[in-house]
């Protein structure tokens, strides 16, 4: 038989219709979304007793009082499993549905029972509505309306509304044909025996129609959770991709709740409001005896002045609220859309946090891979986190590249494989697969159909080395095949999986990447995040951040390791563990014009800093006195000379330095007054003291070769303060040790000696300084540190806080603060060259830069709970 295309002909009548009817889908998705939000709304903005409170009410006016209670205790136990939201979620879409429903399909229910060629019209295009899998109709909803909530709807309202058109039209059949004759034979017009006569009698078998429209609904809301509904299908499509049983019972156990009691309330209010229904009802309580009692049920008016009374309180409980702080967000949405891939959900959940921190409402979906891109490119999802690029989603980035933005790689670089536990030892690369398909039951364990993988799986990797007939690509989820993978390596039974690095896996389990000497998988992937078009035009500042975002492989395992820990529907908890244990993380990734600093708990305390006019002692001085005053304190800093600096440090008019170069620069001076001082910790190490010349001074690399050239240098070293240990250790040993003697050591402050180098620097004279390291000359100079092959100028030192003794019991959060206090060489020396640049007189403003250029330092210098 030749073959049929029907499926390209469905796909060009959707591209028509896309193309044509733009217009009318976008009115449509307006309309529909209009009315969710409202609804959605009003459903979530009372407090969850209070709404508890209204469906009892509402099912004691239906039901009686055991139904009221049995309303109350099972919503409040969806409440409990904090499915609560996601459970009014739902209910706004069925009603939404479901309101649409009913008015589309009782009119044709109508139509159809009046004209039997209608109904003859209508019926094959109903079966075909109810048998055509639900799942299929989120594929042209997609590209109709986009993912989220209006897909999902749209396929709801299609696969429930045959119940309600075919039962509608059974009622009206149904109704005994000698009454509407007697209607019509006393002239009532056919307009009032419908609504006097059919419609009264049907209205059973209508009511039995909607009730299987609200359940159908219910049903095809899980479905829609596929393509990034909101609600209770959202959990349970997280629940199912992740193999978590517990979110899976909670979230269906939510879905069962709410069906039930859709269920008995549309039932009873058959029977409020059909007469056949009223009858039958008294019937049946007039039968109850004693127990009457527990079925009394409250007039309508009584039970709607509950329900008024009950929603007022609801509104009222949110008309006062707090007003709302300046931030960069201010409350703007943005969606996140993520694959149910470990470090996808691990990054998208750490950047919600980020974005709500910074007042922004982001929104995380997950999504399959291809709904991910048709969503981006459609303008409804606006970042990605994990784009593999530029070998896994090629296809996708290919087919949509004009329609996102890519802002740049934030970890590089990545490898796709398949893997083998190691306890299988003849197998290495993918060659040995070959032959060995009895082994591993003919099968590789997959991941999700849409993924990238998967597609060079399928399409290449297999064909490149003769493994297409052999074996068979098992499609599931992630979460499936590391199931898989866990249950056959407890059992040691041979298993083939698809996987990617970085990964957890290979951590936990002993596995064999095996090698790919073809490169059928490609060189490798960075991954990216991508934004819609006009992302980063629309929110220019967010986009700043992401461009400017990058984990390492250890942040971002431990990241995936927190939010894995924390459990399903508990993500955003594990990231503010994480970032807990990674403080200042979030003023990294996105800096904040609006940051407000925490008081530290000993705010309004007054320590006393003293610092020596050296560059790294100013710098770190200003830095700790800005640093202090964002957390409340009240520094005040004085600047000493070395040997006046130790006398007050020891006699507690000075609280704490933190220009302490130990064991070597300033030894005679800690031997001194060791016994009046603590020693706080070390921040940087390790330093050195030396003689430095300019490197266009030729033939002079050590101090023997200073000896040697005394005449081209004047016989002169530029030195330093006189009272500084290295000053001393200059001439007390390093001075004898070369035969330095003859050479005068002018003694005129750190800064006179830069001016000096400075002033020789540039008419290229020969010059010999006194320096250390670190120390920002030697970025702005190109300068050759002599060598010490004697080793006279000691061992390294490193710079310590020094406190007097009294510091820690005066001061015991800043001293905790100091205690752990690091800088590397980059930071000092970038914080040197700020103040520098800032000028004397205004280190205040060079610091304020450093600290702006460095977001979260504070946080890490000082955290506060």
């Amino acid at each position: 038989m030749p073959r049929i295309n029907v499926g390209s002909w469905a796909d060009t009548c959707v591209e028509w219709l896309r193309h044509h009817l733009t217009w009318l889908f976008d009115f449509v998705s307006h309309v529909l979304t209009d009315m969710y939000n409202g609804i959605e709304a009003v459903l979530t903005a009372p407090h969850p007793l209070l709404l508890m409170g209204i469906f009892a009410v509402l099912a004691w006016w239906l039901r009686g009082l055991p139904a009221a209670v049995l309303t109350f205790a099972g919503f409040a136990l969806i409440d409990s499993i904090q499915q609560w939201e996601a459970t009014m979620q739902s209910l706004a879409l069925v009603l939404v549905a479901c309101i649409i429903t009913v008015v589309v399909a009782v009119p044709l229910g109508i139509w159809a029972a009046r004209n039997r060629a209608v109904g003859g019209a209508l019926r094959p295009v109903l079966d075909l509505m109810q048998t055509m899998p639900a799942m299929v109709y989120l594929i042209p909803g997609i590209l109709f309306f986009g993912i989220g909530v209006m897909p999902g709807m749209v396929a709801t309202i299609i696969f429930s509304m045959p119940p309600a058109v075919r039962m509608t039209e059974l009622g009206i059949r149904q109704v005994d044909g000698e009454l509407v004759e007697a209607a019509e034979a006393f002239g009532t017009h056919p307009r009032r025996t419908l609504f006097r006569v059919q419609l009264p009698l049907a209205l059973p078998t209508i009511m039995a129609g909607i009730n299987q429209v609200i359940m159908l609904a219910l049903s095809m809301v899980v479905i829609a959770g596929m393509v990034g509904a909101e609600g209770l299908g959202s959990s349970v499509y997280n629940a199912v991709s992740s193999v978590n049983v517990a979110l899976g019972f909670e979230a269906g156990l939510a879905v069962v709740i709410l069906a039930m009691y859709l269920d008995r309330m549309t039932g009873a209010l058959n029977e409020r409001v059909s007469p056949l229904g009223r009858r039958a009802l008294a019937k049946a309580q007039a039968a109850l005896g004693g127990l009457k009692f527990l079925y009394w049920k409250p007039a309508t008016s009584v039970a709607m002045a509950g329900v008024v009374v009950l929603a007022l309180v609801a509104g009222g409980l949110n008309v006062f609220g707090k007003d709302g702080v300046k931030t960069d967000g201010g409350g703007r949405p943005i969606t996140l859309g993520y694959v149910n891939w470990d470090e996808g959900k691990a990054t998208t959940y750490l950047w919600k946090e980020i974005l709500e921190q910074r007042g922004f409402k982001p929104k995380a979906q997950a999504l399959e891979a291809g709904a991910l891109f048709t969503g981006q490119a459609r303008g409804d999802v606006d970042v990605q986190t994990n784009a593999w690029l530029p070998t896994t989603h090629a296809e996708y980035y290919k087919k949509y590249k004009d329609k996102l933005e890519d802002l740049g790689a934030w970890y590089d670089k990545t490898s796709l494989e398949i893997a083998v536990p190691s306890y299988m030892k003849d197998i290495k690369t993918l060659d040995d697969l070959k032959g060995k398909a009895g082994e591993f039951g003919g099968k590789i364990t997959g991941i999700e159909p849409g993924a990238g993988e998967m597609k060079i799986l399928k399409g290449k990797v297999l064909g490149d080395y003769g493994l297409d007939g052999e074996y068979k690509v098992a499609e599931s989820s992630t979460a499936s095949m590391l199931t898989e993978l866990d249950r056959a390596y407890a059992a040691k039974k041979p298993i083939a999986v698809t996987l990617w690095s970085p990964h957890w896996a290979y951590d936990k389990y002993d596995l064999t990447k095996l090698e790919d000497p073809k490169g059928s998988f490609g060189s490798g992937d960075s991954l990216h995040l991508l934004g819609r078009k006009g992302f980063a035009k629309d929110e220019p500042q967010v986009a700043k951040w992401m461009k400017n975002f990058h984990l390492d492989e250890k942040q971002l395992t431990s990241l995936e390791n927190a939010v894995k820990s924390a459990g399903e529907g508990h993500e955003q908890d594990g990231v503010r563990t994480w970032l807990k244990k990674n403080p200042g993380l979030v003023d990294t990734f996105a800096p904040s014009a609006n940051v407000s600093y925490a008081k530290g708990k000993d705010a309004g305390a007054a320590p006393n800093i003293g610092y020596p006019a050296w560059d790294e002692g100013i710098a770190t001085t200003y830095l700790w006195k800005n640093v202090l005053e964002k957390r409340g304190y009240k520094p005040t800093i004085r600047n000493l000379d070395v040997g006046p600096m130790w006398t007050g440090l020891s006699s507690g008019q000075i609280d704490v330095e933190f220009d302490g170069w130990l064991p070597v620069a300033q030894k005679q001076y800690w031997d001194q007054y060791k016994d009046d001082l603590v020693d706080v910790g070390a921040w940087y190490d390790k330093t050195s003291l030396e003689i430095a010349v300019p490197s266009y001074v030729k033939g002079v690399k050590t101090l023997d070769d200073l000896r040697e050239h005394r005449d081209e240098f004047k016989g002169k070293i530029i030195g330093i303060e006189p009272g500084t240990g290295e000053m001393k250790r200059l001439k007390s040993t390093v001075a004898p040790a070369y035969g330095l003697e003859d050479f005068q050591v002018t003694e005129a402050g750190t800064s006179s000696m830069l001016a000096e180098l400075e002033r020789a620097y540039a008419k290229k004279e020969p010059i010999a300084v006194v320096l250390w390291s670190p120390h920002w000359a030697y970025s702005k100079y190109d300068l050759t540190k002599l060598a010490d092959p004697q080793h006279t100028w000691g061992d390294n030192n490193q710079i310590k806080t020094l406190g007097h003794k009294s510091f820690p019991e005066k001061f015991p959060e800043f001293n905790g603060w100091l205690k752990n206090w690091k800088m590397t060489p980059d930071e000092l020396g970038s914080l040197e060259k700020d103040i520098q640049d800032a000028g004397k007189g205004h280190e205040n403003d060079g610091v304020e830069k450093w600290i702006a250029d460095h977001p979260g330092i504070v946080d890490k210098m000082a955290p506060v709970k």
